[in-house]
């Protein structure tokens, strides 16, 4: 199969909220909490990382269960991450400036038997491309474009 391209533009706006669009039409507004000079108008960047990993195991759980044999009354994922905002914002130059570590707790309500259910769920964090995109940290290429 051939590789699909998805693609995404994020454009500044007043202050530091962030207007974010996909070449389908979606819209999603980015911000960040008033204690970090935002409006809180939106989740900030970090908070839809975690964000678009639930979705994405939530959305490989549904989309596979049949095939799978999974009748699934219920799903849905709890994501936290860490982050020590020393790194992004300069304070300390040994701190990265990402999240260290992301813990996910899926919430499951089936009357399969619990051996196929932890079958299931490894399944799904085998599958899902955003938990492989984060755990195998994909190629990024920064180019710019000058704007007159």
């Amino acid at each position: 199969m051939a590789i699909t391209v998805f693609k995404a533009v994020a454009r500044a706006k007043d202050g530091i909220k962030i207007e974010c669009d996909n070449t389908r039409g979606h819209k999603i507004v980015m911000d960040e909490p008033q204690d970090l000079g935002g409006t809180d108008t939106g989740m900030n960047p970090v908070e839809a990382v975690l964000c678009a990993l639930g979705a994405c195991q939530s959305i490989v759980a549904k989309a596979f269960a049949g095939m799978q044999g999974i009748d699934i009354e219920d799903f849905w994922v709890e994501v936290e991450g860490d982050l020590d905002p020393d790194g992004f914002q300069g304070v300390n130059p040994n701190v990265r400036p990402g999240i260290q570590s992301i813990r996910t707790k899926m919430h499951i309500k089936s009357n399969a038997p619990e051996d196929k259910i932890k079958e299931y769920v490894e399944f799904i964090e085998k599958t899902c491309p955003v938990g492989d995109t984060i755990q195998n940290a994909a190629k990024i290429t920064n180019n710019y474009v000058i704007e007159k």
